[in-house]
């Protein structure tokens, strides 16, 4: 496994864990947004964490994107070094 599937690997586990993030963060702001109590404090933090996970979403999916045009750059360019000369 060379540099370039190494990173490729973790670079794709680091978004799965973010975007699994973004969801969760997106489920408990709905829930504390829509909670049925007279609280407003609450449901400013749900709309807090709800609009922090769709400002997470867009970067992550820039830098994803961002990302997989470097990554093909990256693997379009690159040559593997040459053997060393034999005696």
């Amino acid at each position: 496994m060379g540099l370039v599937e190494f990173v490729r690997d973790v670079t794709a586990q680091v978004v799965v864990v973010a975007w699994a993030l973004f969801f969760l963060s997106w489920v408990v702001g709905w829930a504390l947004k829509g909670l049925p109590i007279p609280l407003t404090r609450v449901k400013k933090i749900g709309e807090r964490i709800l609009e922090d996970g769709v400002w997470a979403a867009f970067w992550l999916a820039v830098g994803s994107s961002v990302f997989a045009l470097v990554s093909y750059i990256a693997s379009s360019v690159y040559q593997p070094l040459p053997p060393p000369p034999s005696p």
